[in-house]
């Protein structure tokens, strides 16, 4: 099996859908050998900035002198960047190959008679497999959907679970209520584990406390009232932080937005805690420089200046008003042209009703992806917040558009699905 029959045998199993459980994914590893019982996991749910916090801890815990993997979900332009080993990606070679040893437990299944595992079940066990193999000394786990019955949640134990915030996102899977959306997000806690949550709305806090009790788990909250952001611009913040006895002054971030200060308080958080309870062990310079260092492709990234072109992969209305946010107190530009595409089966109204009215100029496109809303139809819906539209549903000639449009003080944000900007990121690059 070579990368590009790889690819297309993990692709092809789209067909066998998405479900959530453990049966499948329990069965293939066991059939592998249980990988995962070999690997130390700092397994991190959520509903907004899972991304960004798993990338500042494998970043801290690098920097430590620690070889770190890190799991993540989806990838932008490249399938390789979802495994990755101290910010490689997995290589073409060492996928083909673990990517064979996979299909041939799946076709022991399927002569058992059992049930096709689905893509991000494969998916998920070609990750453990090759980071066992690599001999990872910790993997950085961030969880596809959910937490509960998500496939990542195969592991039985973890050194840490951390929670990112929560907020309404599928519902249609994961309950209508942010309790119901919490208690699959706490389905990561472990039986006598530790946990480290980023503070909730009440009702999403009450259900994680509860959970945590039942679990006999120790649980931590991201102490907020000591995250002191100092600075935040364009390319980046400077903030202060301070968790029990650890002070720590002129932080620095690349990520853009307050959001980011949060999310890297959370990691933080999750790391001086691991140190206190002796699971690491890491300097404060190796902390701070792991912060520093830290990028995250696709959140609040400029891609290009003159005129400023950003790309945010804000898919869910707490996302859009952190993007509306950061460009409203944080970007100096004549006009704001909108690149905008949207899945389906989002909160479309919600999310076009805060980010729309922003905007001078809004170029409609598509996301490569079934779930994607057709540009006419997301076209109707904000015409009703702004009329200065184009439709162009092809990305590369929307990208083309926007800049045609634009002059060199103005601002470019396409938004709207993680799907669009790893197509939109992919089309900038190649026009440097």
């Amino acid at each position: 099996m070579n990368y590009r029959e790889a690819l297309e045998y993990i692709h092809g199993t789209k067909k066998f859908g998405s479900k959530l459980g453990l049966h499948n994914i329990s069965e293939l590893l066991e059939l592998l050998g249980n990988p995962q019982n070999d690997l130390k996991f700092i397994h991190v749910a959520g509903t907004n900035g899972k991304g960004s916090t798993s990338s500042f801890i494998a970043n801290i815990l690098i920097e430590g002198g620690y070889k770190v993997g890190l799991f993540t979900s989806p990838y932008l332009e490249v399938f390789n960047e979802r495994m990755r080993i101290n910010n490689q990606d997995i290589s073409d070679d060492s996928l083909a190959k673990v990517t064979l040893a996979v299909k041939e437990k799946v076709d022991e299944m399927l002569n058992k008679g059992m049930a096709h595992p689905t893509e991000f079940e494969i998916v998920t066990a070609i990750a453990m497999q090759y980071y066992k193999e690599e001999k990872a000394d910790f993997v950085v786990l961030e969880v596809g959907l959910g937490g509960r019955y998500d496939s990542t949640n195969v592991i039985k134990n973890s050194i840490a679970s951390v929670i990112t915030t929560i907020s309404m996102d599928h519902t249609d899977i994961l309950g209508d209520t942010l309790g119901k959306i919490a208690y699959e997000k706490a389905g990561i806690i472990k039986d006598n584990g530790f946990a480290i949550c980023y503070p909730q709305d009440k009702e999403a806090e009450d259900v994680i406390l509860e959970v945590a009790k039942e679990k006999n788990a120790k649980l931590t909250f991201v102490p907020t009232e000591n995250l002191e952001v100092i600075e935040t611009t364009e390319f980046g913040s400077k903030f202060n932080f301070e968790y029990k006895n650890t002070k720590m002054s002129d932080l620095e971030i690349g990520l853009i937005g307050t959001h980011q200060a949060q999310n890297a308080a959370t990691a933080l958080t999750a790391v001086l805690a691991l140190r206190d309870e002796g699971y690491l062990s890491i300097s404060d310079d190796a902390i701070r420089r792991g912060l520093k260092q830290t990028k995250w492709s696709g959140r609040l990234e400029v891609l290009r200046r003159n005129p400023t072109f950003l790309i945010d992969g804000a898919h869910n209305i707490q996302g859009i008003q952190a993007l509306k946010k950061t460009v409203n107190s944080i970007f100096k530009y004549d006009k704001l042209i909108l690149g905008v595409a949207i899945l389906s089966d989002k909160d479309v109204d919600h999310m076009i009703e805060e980010l729309v009215p922003i905007a001078d100029k809004i170029v409609v496109t598509e996301a490569n992806i079934f779930r994607a809303m057709k540009a006419e139809d997301l076209a109707a819906k904000i015409e009703k917040y702004n009329n200065n539209i184009i439709i162009e549903s092809n990305i590369e000639k929307a990208v083309q558009k926007t800049f045609e449009i634009a002059n060199e003080n103005d601002l470019i944000v396409f938004s709207g699905s993680l799907y669009l900007i790893g197509d939109v990121r992919t089309v900038v690059n190649k026009m440097n």
